[in-house]
């Protein structure tokens, strides 16, 4: 199964392709697409549904796993991450991707075994499940090749029957 990790926001989309079978899991390509600031929001939202659309293409993954908004005290931060978000959704459901949401602490106990991990330590069990020589760069790549992560360890979970 190809899992494409999505790490959300508007200035930065982190990345993360995992081709991942029988409890391994092995990275593809990860990194981030990036809008200049200073560009109008629907100029940036375009620039994320086309690039997210031609990972699509390229990649072909058979799931896209995302992280769910994590609302912060910058209300103006979240509604844009959310309108990001918004458009990454719309476009892997319009290319018939696969769509799972998974919460922060999902994440880290997927990868840690911690639902209050560090961010170092999803990102250091990250690099050590996969076998890499180094923590993906930059941190939004990481998240989102963790996000991938946890859905490959969580789509074979019992809890949750074989499918998911």
């Amino acid at each position: 199964m190809r899992i494409l990790g999505i790490d959300p926001g508007y200035a930065i989309v982190g990345f993360g392709i995992l081709d991942a079978q029988r409890g391994r899991a092995r990275l593809v390509r990860c990194g981030a697409i990036t809008t200049p600031a200073g560009v109008a929001m629907p100029l940036r939202l375009l620039q994320i549904q086309e690039d997210m659309e031609t990972l699509i293409r390229e990649f072909s993954p058979d799931a896209m796993a995302i992280e769910e908004l994590f609302f912060n005290t910058n209300v103006t931060t979240a509604i844009g991450v959310a309108q990001a978000r918004g458009v990454i959704l719309a476009t892997a459901a319009r290319l018939g991707v696969s769509i799972y949401e998974y919460t922060p602490s999902q994440v880290k106990i997927a990868v840690v075994g911690y639902g209050k991990a560090e961010k170092r330590q999803v990102m250091e069990m990250t690099k050590g499940i996969l076998g890499l020589s180094a923590v993906p760069k930059p941190d939004d790549a990481a998240d989102a090749v963790a996000i991938a992560l946890c859905h490959a360890r969580s789509r074979t979970s019992l809890l949750y029957g074989a499918e998911r």
